[in-house]
């Protein structure tokens, strides 16, 4: 079924609106070139053969944990792997609920279980992180070193301010979904 968005362009209410960015062979060049280039940067231009087996390896392993964790959402959500992409730009870009009823289950069965699988080991990650950042940056203290550990504590501030702030961000929207889902 189509209908009209906010700028009046046509569009589907289905999953199929599937991007050039969400193939696992994109997704593969990406990281292979994000790995050369790192590597090459790291380790100087002449080390260029081992930096491009090392970021192929790289890419390869990549891709089968996005393809792993795409067929894992699908079995979670009842729906097919090449749809789980476009229901979490659905779901992050606040879109309207799809209107079939079958549909509809498979977003809201991802929905739960993004939302259980983000609130599940909450409890422990942060204050474990929270316990590396900033006890790096007292260690940094503790031998002397000022300007390392005021380099390291503004880091650790920043990071897991961002990671509050991403985490607390992902719920709201989920949260926001389901309700839209139910309503």
């Amino acid at each position: 079924m189509k209908r009209r968005d906010v700028k009046g362009r046509a569009r589907r209410d289905d999953f199929s609106e599937r991007r050039w960015q969400d193939r696992l062979s994109v997704i593969g060049l990406i990281a292979l070139a994000a790995g050369l280039v790192v590597r090459l940067i790291a380790n100087g231009a002449d080390s260029w053969p081992s930096a491009l087996v090392g970021a192929a390896l790289m890419s390869v392993w990549v891709v089968f944990l996005v393809r792993r964790r795409r067929r894992h959402d699908a079995r979670d959500a009842g729906a097919e792997p090449d749809d789980v992409p476009a229901m979490e730009r659905r779901i992050l870009k606040g879109g309207p609920p799809p209107e079939d009823p079958r549909r509809r289950r498979s977003m809201a069965a991802l929905v739960d279980s993004r939302q259980r699988k983000l609130r599940r080991n909450r409890w422990w990650a942060f204050p474990l992180l929270a316990l590396v950042l900033f006890g790096t940056s007292a260690l940094w203290f503790v031998s002397g070193s000022v300007t390392a550990g005021s380099l390291t504590l503004a880091l650790a501030v920043a990071g897991m301010g961002w990671l509050t702030w991403f985490n607390l961000r992902f719920d709201r929207r989920l949260s926001r979904m389901r309700s839209r889902l139910q309503g």
